[in-house]
């Protein structure tokens, strides 16, 4: 039997590093977009739910779909201190996970609920899939760690007596389905799209991901500037490792098991080296580390690693137990045992409907089926843009101009500007923005009047969230300035495209480096 200790030490560690980036980027941004004067504050979703469950006679019926512990807050209109430090308890809790490699069930529990609190009262800035896919592998990590003890080793001792047992490996099958969905939901979200690109006799959709992807790092333009056949060859594997690799995480045979979750592993790891895509592919990793085990681990990874890992008393009998096949307990009704089973049937009830979604004809992507979203259904890039269109909000003092440009963390503004990488850390404003600009029109984004509104005010929580405020900038460089506020507000659309001579520095005769070409669209507001 294969021991997933050590594997378990790596993959609490790996979803700890998610962790910290999530919560991180709620310490910093989330006053700004759900705060009290933020643009969407999260006290209106709440007062939305309680009228629902009022009007119901039924008050308790405000929880069922809003799980958050901000319905204890005292006063709704003074929710600020109460994100900062729901944040600041999940990056304490985190911090804890990275540092130790190891979790209990009610360290576990309190990430889940935070993560969850979070997800109720985040309209968009919240609505992206890889949200619900933390809180999935989250609760399923619930019935992986001890109900108390913070031994990373929990579960081991050198004799193996009785009463000790392994990681419970039905959780660690169901980790590996988990996976499994994901993949194959997003390989058959793309196949089942109307999207040509994905479909042979075209293939082209690597052509153009690249470029018109939400937030590029230093190396997409690289990417996007490879040979066009090379990008049909990438559609392919990318088919290939979604839609046929995905079934050998399921297999009952190691080798094959080991090369599915490597080939994943790989997989996401292009990726992350090729854009700016959040935690998603961080998060995407850390199911895949349950498809190896503890002998692989050991036998695989390098010296100093190993010792991070395996930094604790037990380590050189674990080790040698390891390799001489010691790690073969007894399988015996444990309560823990029973509850792993329990949970497996919850699970295997609730993804019913997730199978049923994926053989569709018209699958849905990134729902769930249940009110707490403990399961949910997954799919990502289904239709590529072939082109990138961004929106750029500008403001003025007075109705002729001149117009200042507003420049946000990490979305394309100035094109001498070289992009960032910043995963797994998210900005999500400048996502929301980059999807506001593929939907159309700005009553499909309305969050977007009340940041025109908020930036016009100055808002210094809402400004935060940008690279400066123009104003701002402004009178700093000349003190005549000083009294000058804008009193108008705009958004202009313009085509961007990657500049194409990547190593010349002059092309422009402005001696500055450009990454980025743009040709005004016209106006997206007003």
């Amino acid at each position: 039997t294969p021991s997933y200790h050590l594997t378990r030490i790596l993959f609490l560690r790996m979803l700890a590093i998610v962790y910290t980036a999530a919560f991180s980027a709620a310490k910093f941004q989330n006053k700004g977009l759900i705060g009290d004067r933020g643009i969407t504050p999260a006290r209106y979703v709440l007062n939305n739910a309680q009228s629902r469950g009022e009007a119901r006679s039924q008050r308790r019926k405000a929880w069922r779909p809003l799980p958050t512990l901000l319905w204890l807050a005292p006063n709704r209109d003074n929710l600020n201190p109460w994100l900062d430090g729901l944040a600041n308890t999940g990056l304490f809790l985190s911090t804890i996970m990275l540092a130790t490699g190891s979790a209990n069930f009610f360290l576990i529990l309190g990430l889940w609920i935070i993560q969850r609190s979070f997800m109720s009262v985040g309209g968009p800035w919240y609505g992206y899939g890889w949200e619900p896919q933390l809180a999935e592998l989250t609760f399923h990590a619930l019935f992986l760690v001890p109900l108390v003890s913070m031994n990373p080793f929990f579960g081991w001792s050198p004799t193996m007596k009785l009463g000790t047992y392994p990681v419970p490996i039905l959780v660690i099958w169901a980790i590996r389905w988990y996976l499994f969905k994901i993949m194959m939901g997003a390989g058959l979200i793309k196949v089942k799209s109307s999207d040509p690109k994905w479909k042979p006799g075209n293939m082209s959709a690597m052509c153009f991901f690249y470029e018109t992807q939400p937030v590029p790092n230093p190396f997409t333009r690289y990417f996007h500037f490879m040979p066009s056949a090379w990008h049909r060859v990438e559609v392919w594997v990318n088919h290939f490792v979604e839609l046929v690799a995905p079934f050998l995480l399921l297999v009952p045979f190691r080798k094959w098991r080991l090369a599915g979750g490597l080939s994943q592993i790989m997989f996401q790891l292009v990726l992350i080296s090729s854009g700016n895509l959040s935690f998603l592919n961080w998060l995407t990793i850390v199911p895949a580390i349950f498809c190896l085990d503890d002998v692989f681990l050991l036998s695989n990874l390098p010296p100093i690693l190993q010792r991070v890992a395996l930094g604790t008393p037990t380590t050189n009998a674990f080790v040698a137990s390891v390799f001489s096949n010691h790690l073969t307990p007894r399988i015996t009704p444990t309560p823990r045992t029973l509850v792993s089973i329990t949970f497996a049937l919850i699970m295997a009830k609730l993804n019913i409907n997730v199978v049923r979604n994926l053989f569709a004809r018209r699958q849905l992507m990134n729902a769930s089926f249940d009110k707490l979203r403990l399961c949910s259904t997954y799919g990502a890039f289904g239709t590529v843009a072939e082109t990138r269109e961004e929106l750029i909000i500008e403001s003025a003092n007075d109705i002729n101009g001149p117009w200042r440009e507003y420049q946000f963390k990490v979305k394309p503004g100035d094109i001498t500007r070289r992009p960032s990488w910043i995963s797994p850390y998210h900005h999500r404003l400048d996502w929301q923005m980059w999807i506001a600009s593929q939907v159309g029109r700005i009553e499909r984004s309305a969050w977007i009047y009340s940041l025109l509104l908020k930036l016009l005010k100055q808002e210094p929580d809402v400004v935060r969230l940008l690279e400066c405020d123009p104003w701002e900038s402004a009178s700093e460089r000349d003190m005549s300035l000083q009294e000058q506020r804008p009193k108008y507000i705009r958004i202009e659309k313009y085509l961007y495209k990657f500049y194409n001579k990547v190593d010349d520095t002059n092309a422009s005769g402005d001696g500055k480096r450009h990454y980025w070409t743009r040709e005004r669209l016209g106006r997206y507001f007003p």
